[in-house]
């Protein structure tokens, strides 16, 4: 490599090893996140369930929270969340409003996962619960612009507070609740495939971590070969020149 190359090709060097520094630190940074969302939802899904409107209507307090809801499944005015994969197959989600006792007030209902070949159609007649009881954990529901298909008002595309709000015709709480399943039952085409916790392991963030530093390392240790590589040729060009003067004096 050529002298003056050399401080250029050093300081692409060090500039990249600081950004797989910095990228190292933000996936130590998400593993920190990572778990302490495992350790509150964890803290949250031992405590006992609570009737939905005892919950904080704050999403940040509700979230992951426990809870058993009682009342009447609105089937008439139930929501498809479209395009649901499970398992790599195609499907939808089954939002149901469920009317609380002695109020106007509803809390939607995830009541999980069913089979749809287009992610979007299927026979809602076929997939009424017997019970009327769900127990399950509170999430909130989105803010962000929400839609539904313009000739499904029903399926929803992109879930919000506001699509909700339109499509039901009285109140619903600020959060749906996610149903899980009583016991262990086997996996049926007939039935609805309830949904689960989300998964409490690490991801991948403390191996890409290792990753990004590894790639620091390999810059930086590549650069220091680099310029040890410059000297060793520059002190040759040296002896080389002193050799000759050294047998032209004896001469």
């Amino acid at each position: 490599m050529k002298g003056g190359r050399i401080p250029l090709f050093v300081a692409i060097a060090v500039i990249a090893a600081s950004i797989f520094v910095r990228l190292g630190v933000w996936q130590l940074h998400r593993l920190h996140e990572r778990r302490a969302r495992n350790a509150l939802i964890t803290a949250r899904l031992t405590l006992p369930p609570e009737d939905p409107r005892a919950l904080p209507r704050d999403s940040a307090e509700s979230r992951f929270r426990r809870t058993r809801v009682v009342g009447t499944p609105d089937y008439d005015h139930e929501l498809i969340y479209a395009i649901r994969s499970r398992n790599g197959s195609p499907g939808v989600n089954l939002l149901t409003p469920v009317r609380l006792a002695n109020t106007d007030t509803a809390v939607l209902v995830d009541r999980g996962w069913v089979y749809s070949p287009d992610g979007s159609t299927i026979d809602l007649s076929r997939w009424h619960d017997r019970d009327s009881t769900f127990v399950g954990f509170a999430e909130p529901l989105p803010s962000a612009h929400g839609s539904t298909y313009a000739d499904k008002p029903n399926v929803i595309a992109h879930l919000s507070d506001s699509v909700v709000a339109k499509a039901l015709p009285y109140p619903v709480l600020p959060f749906f609740v996610v149903a899980l399943a009583v016991g262990d039952p086997a996996p049926a085409a007939d039935r609805i495939a309830r949904l689960t916790v989300p998964p409490l392991d690490e991801g991948p963030h403390l191996s890409y971590a290792i990753q990004w530093f590894s790639f620091a390392a390999v810059s930086l240790i590549g650069a220091g070969i680099v310029i040890r590589q410059a000297r060793a040729e520059s002190s040759r060009a040296r002896d080389d020149r002193v050799v000759p003067d050294v047998a032209g004096g004896r001469s």
